[in-house]
């Protein structure tokens, strides 16, 4: 991929998108194509197909997709679904028309056994039931990672590349109490906390499940990372973590610290917890040449500090 090379960033408002958006640039790519969700459907295979044709891009990072926490996924399981599996769809079948180089999808690690050994292997998909709150989104991205294989056994003329990253957080993320995932949940909740000199915040679960999360702008690093380096890639799809987990109870807390919040946070037990640790194994990716470099207390404090920056934008009253 050359600085001059036509990169499509569908999704570049979102929170990945932007963070990959924030790195092209900085890296000095030259000719990144973007357009709004208002601008183009990304469900509409002609619309897509016509806008493929007019601005013939030689890659493409799919950014764009519907996501969401626990309680989205309960409520829009449909949604979730059908969004997913049409966008890639469609992105699938007008790469090879189009003659794109490369396609980068984005896999999820909700997509694993929910009590899988941990830390978690590329090779233990499909050996457990996955977690039943989010499997209709589970099943979407199932989808996509086995089009991705599908595809290149199929076809020689596009490289389809597929990363699962970990639960992903940083700038224009979504902090939307219904929407949201969990760490972003947990700045909002104990940031108005603090502001509404509440002096306890209950919380849902019991704190005890373990996550790990990584940096959307690490993860926007790895993209480019695996396209300059697809040469190297297996029919496969590759984890991306950071190597640690936290429990949610020990995020709470460090967010709190960083937030300012003094309070006595309490946990609702009667509320679901969710699989109860995610830790992916990213040996693979790593031993061709990665590795991330955002430490989660530093990711959070940028994170924190952009969220007070468009408080009054994401918050609607």
């Amino acid at each position: 991929m050359e600085l001059n090379s036509k990169i499509y960033l569908p999704g570049h408002t979102g929170l990945l998108g932007n963070a990959i958006l924030k790195k092209v640039n900085e890296d000095g790519y030259q000719n990144v194509i973007t357009k709004t969700h208002k601008g183009l459907e990304l469900t509409d295979k002609q619309s897509l197909d016509a806008f493929l044709e007019e601005t013939k891009p030689e890659y493409i990072i799919l950014a764009a997709g519907k996501t969401g926490g626990i309680v989205a996924n309960k409520t829009y399981p449909a949604d979730f679904l059908h969004q997913n599996v049409s966008i890639q769809d469609n992105f699938f079948e007008l790469s090879i028309k189009h003659n794109v180089k490369a396609l980068v999808f984005y896999a999820s690690s909700c997509v694993y056994p929910k009590m899988s050994p941990q830390p978690i292997r590329e090779e233990y998909l499909f050996t457990g039931e996955i977690e039943a709150t989010s499997e209709a989104y589970a099943a979407a991205k199932i989808a996509g990672m086995l089009a991705c294989k599908a595809y290149n056994r199929q076809y020689q003329k596009t490289k389809f590349l597929c990363l699962l990253p970990n639960s992903m957080f940083g700038p224009y993320d979504n902090f939307d109490l219904e929407q949201s995932h969990v760490l972003s949940a947990l700045i909002r909740k104990i940031h108005e906390a603090k502001v509404n000199k509440s002096e306890t915040l209950t919380l849902w679960g019991s704190g005890k499940p373990e996550r790990e999360f990584i940096f959307s702008e690490d993860v926007a690093d790895a993209t480019l990372f695996a396209i300059k380096n697809a040469n190297k890639f297996e029919n496969s799809h590759y984890n991306i973590g950071s190597g640690t987990s936290i429990s949610i109870k020990e995020l709470a807390n460090v967010i709190a610290d960083i937030v300012d919040y003094k309070g006595k946070i309490l946990w609702d037990e009667s509320k679901p917890d969710g699989t109860p640790k995610k830790l992916l194994d990213s040996s693979r990716f790593n031993a061709l040449g990665w590795k991330k470099v955002t430490s989660m207390d530093a990711g959070i404090q940028v994170t924190y500090q952009w969220f007070l920056k468009n408080y009054n934008n994401l918050i609607k009253k």
